[in-house]
């Protein structure tokens, strides 16, 4: 079913157009041949969250001239590639753990470290993901290493997860998501749903591995202690 709700510019250059649809739309761009202005497309949240329809809004603006598209490919590479890559150096940061204490990365200098960054406490894929770090949590020992938690959630939030689920490891609030921009995580689904991203820090701070899976929470404890036995 496709419901347009058209406007009446009050602009000879300005047009709009509302369209909704029952399942994610396609992005797409026209242009009129001989236009002087050029289409901007964006996707807006127009119903309740429990809707299946999604916005989308399709408006003119004029413009002398075409948008710039003098960007180097290297700009258009750090917009959708993680920003701490393999090979290199993590960047510290200190965070409020469950219990309120501020803990540095630097901490755990001298032994590897795998540091996962996942959307909230108490989410079904969340909780898959902590109680398998949990129950895995001897193999990480044994390898020598360190497992860190992060997500947006207050540490008050942090401790009350961590005791429900009985979580030996550390988990730190970053409130504000400044370190997961700083970090350069990717989020998923149009930008709404937090990237679930997990790092592989070796004993000198060097990042060795990236593994991004934000449906299949098992494979980052999979994927990072097959790492760990190489190292």
């Amino acid at each position: 079913m496709l419901i347009l709700y058209p406007s009446a510019p009050s602009n000879p250059t300005m047009a709009s157009l509302t369209v909704l649809t029952p399942s994610p739309p396609t992005l797409f761009r026209t242009t009129t041949p001989n236009s002087p202005y050029y289409p901007t497309l964006s996707i807006l949240r127009y119903a309740p969250s429990n809707s299946q329809f999604c916005g989308l809004k399709l408006s003119h603006a004029s413009s002398s001239s075409p948008p710039s598209t003098n960007r180097s490919s290297s700009s258009i590479k750090r917009s959708i590639f993680a920003k701490v890559d393999k090979g290199s150096k993590a960047p510290s940061f200190t965070l409020k753990d469950q219990d309120g204490n501020s803990v540095s990365l630097d901490k755990f200098k001298g032994k590897p470290v795998v540091v996962y960054f996942y959307p909230a406490d108490e989410s079904p894929s969340c909780t898959k993901e902590a109680c398998a770090f949990r129950d895995s949590y001897e193999k990480f020992k044994k390898a020598g290493a360190e497992v860190v938690g992060i997500s947006s959630d207050n540490p008050s939030s942090h401790k009350a997860f961590a005791k429900k689920y009985r979580l030996p490891f550390t988990l730190l609030s970053d409130e504000g998501n400044k370190v997961r921009k700083e970090w350069g995580i990717p989020s998923d689904l149009f930008g709404t749903l937090p990237g679930r991203q997990t790092y592989v820090i070796d004993k000198g701070g060097v990042v060795q591995l990236v593994y991004n899976n934000q449906f299949q929470p098992e494979k980052h404890i999979d994927e990072t202690l097959k790492l760990l036995q190489t190292l």
